[in-house]
């Protein structure tokens, strides 16, 4: 246990930063499971911000947040191209059956 006022007084302030800064990372971690379960451009946008803030306050370190912010613009480019090669692909059948069609 402190003895001194100002120790005190640190383990007070310490113990509300801890609360603070748990606060959000658990609201981080809820939004980047929602982005990660559905990856869209507006859940991208929201995790942005909440890492901005995160950043803001000094809970995480820059790079850190800067190594985030890409990996979930990496999903996002996954699921892009994920999607268009299934259209790509729909298309190269649907160009087949027009060949067998026609012949």
């Amino acid at each position: 246990m402190p003895i001194s006022l100002s120790a005190k007084k640190s383990l007070r302030k310490s113990i509300k930063n801890r609360k603070d800064n748990l606060s959000w990372k658990n609201k981080y971690k809820e939004i980047a499971k929602k982005f990660l379960a559905k990856p869209t451009k507006e859940a991208l946008a929201e995790v942005y911000s909440i890492l901005d803030q995160v950043g803001q306050r000094n809970i995480f370190h820059k790079n850190k947040i800067k190594r985030l912010k890409s990996k979930f613009c990496r999903k996002i480019g996954k699921v892009e191209k994920s999607a268009s090669s299934a259209d790509a692909s729909a298309k190269k059948v649907a160009k087949k059956k027009v060949k067998k069609v026609l012949k």
